[in-house]
């Protein structure tokens, strides 16, 4: 399967003490925390491409633009919403928008490029 515009993705999880601002360190209050928000919306990213990768190649993530416009407090579900807009020989574009259960609470644009996995763990592994 090719990876192509159009193709999408969804994460979901629900929202725990450990996934808030007080608890990773990001803040001080027990909301989600956006490095969280920022996990969830890769995950969805990658399971919109998941179907067009062989088992030797994985996709990795360079860049994250986002905004965290709505606070979610501890118990609710939250989901993010992957779309492909742009593949560009091995980078692939999402758009991508975060929801709890009463609404919307984020959007990101986001980057990842397809690699093989072998590959970019021995580059990564040669830095020791």
């Amino acid at each position: 399967m090719e990876i192509t515009v159009g193709m999408k993705g969804e994460a979901f999880s629900l929202v725990e003490r450990e996934d808030t601002a007080k608890e990773v360190g990001s803040g001080d209050l027990l909301v989600f925390a956006t490095p969280c928000m920022a996990a969830l919306m890769e995950g969805a990213a990658c399971e919109a491409i998941l179907p067009a990768l062989d088992s030797t190649h994985t996709s990795v993530g360079v860049s994250l633009c986002l905004e965290h416009t709505s606070a979610t407090p501890v118990g609710m579900e939250v989901r993010a919403e992957a779309e492909i807009t742009c593949v560009d020989g091995n980078t692939v574009t999402f758009s991508i928008t975060a929801y709890d259960e009463a609404g919307i609470i984020g959007n990101a644009t986001h980057k990842r490029v397809i690699v093989t996995a072998q590959r970019f763990l021995d580059k990564v592994y040669s830095k020791l």
